[in-house]
């Protein structure tokens, strides 16, 4: 018997490795698949390969609310806001305190804020949060800056929050909002978790990883003059945030391996108003006690 399981162990063990190994294949072929599609595609009609590939740049895989989320948000959830063709589900937990406004990253929701929630509803702050569109239990199919920063206008106008908070993805777009929306008024003080600045980092690397040719990205870069009036390699959180005079707190991993932390510094170097803090080890996520204690002390100065 202990021979059988030890022979059963070994058999499952292989088997295990063998789809781990088949998933890295798929996980790159299927990539090239799409790039292989696009780029034929270019060579009939460069308008719907640029169509084609941005539609695919901003489809998240991830996000949706998952069963052991459900019932934390459906506690807290407070109205639908519909903007842009989306409907934006909103979260509240009430405080008598400043209204804070979080903004959640790229493939995730409002259940990434919950450890931070906790904090801030312990010193009374008035806590307003949302799903992204596309993500948690918002409509939508896809995300991008431009279109997270209309939905973020249209919850600072109604809830008039004195601070946000951003994530990664929703990091960069509280700060783009900062840059666009210069009366803002009731924005005080913003603060960045993990923030990219450029996004010609993200289509670098979505272009290696589908490899698409010259004629779809330039195509590509066509459709974001058309659609947002600015070049890919035009975009820069960190040249938008010379313009940026509200006070800022940016925290950011030096070990990050999803947005480096040159992304922050860059930011904070013009950001006249701003402070940085370099975490090592803590990743992307920046969940870590310290870093919260970090978020209370600087909302409280």
């Amino acid at each position: 018997m202990y021979t059988f399981n030890l022979l059963l162990k070994s058999k499952l063990l292989k088997v295990i490795n063998i789809i781990k190994i088949m998933k890295k294949i798929l996980n790159k072929i299927i990539p090239l698949a799409f790039g292989t599609y696009i780029n034929s595609l270019s060579l009939f009609s460069k308008t719907k390969a640029a169509k084609k590939a941005f539609i695919l740049f901003c489809t998240p895989r991830k996000g949706k609310v998952l069963p052991h989320q459900k019932e934390y948000l459906d506690e807290a959830k407070k109205e639908i806001v519909q903007t842009k063709n989306v409907a934006i589900q909103t979260y509240e937990w009430k405080g008598s305190k400043e209204t804070i406004l979080l903004l959640h990253g790229w493939e995730s929701n409002v259940f990434r804020w919950r450890n931070l929630v906790h904090l801030l509803q312990q010193e009374n702050y008035n806590i307003i949060a949302c799903d992204a569109p596309g993500h948690g239990n918002s409509s939508g199919a896809i995300l991008n800056v431009p279109l997270y920063e209309e939905c973020t206008h249209e919850l600072i106008e109604k809830y008039q929050p004195t601070y946000i908070i951003g994530h990664s993805l929703g990091a960069m777009t509280a700060l783009y909002n900062q840059y666009k929306r210069s009366s803002n008024t009731s924005i005080k003080k913003v603060i960045t978790l993990g923030s990219p600045s450029v996004v010609s980092e993200f289509i670098d690397t979505y272009s290696r990883l589908l490899n698409l040719n010259k004629n779809v990205l330039q195509s590509l870069d066509d459709l974001f003059v058309q659609k947002f009036n600015f070049r890919i390699k035009d975009f820069s959180i960190a040249e938008y945030a010379k313009k940026i005079d509200k006070k800022g707190l940016l925290i950011h991993d030096e070990l990050d391996p999803i947005t480096p932390f040159k992304n922050s510094e860059n930011i904070h170097r013009n950001w006249k108003n701003s402070k940085l803090i370099k975490t090592t080890g803590y990743g992307h996520s920046l969940h870590q006690e310290d870093v919260n204690a970090s978020i209370l002390a600087f909302l409280a100065t």
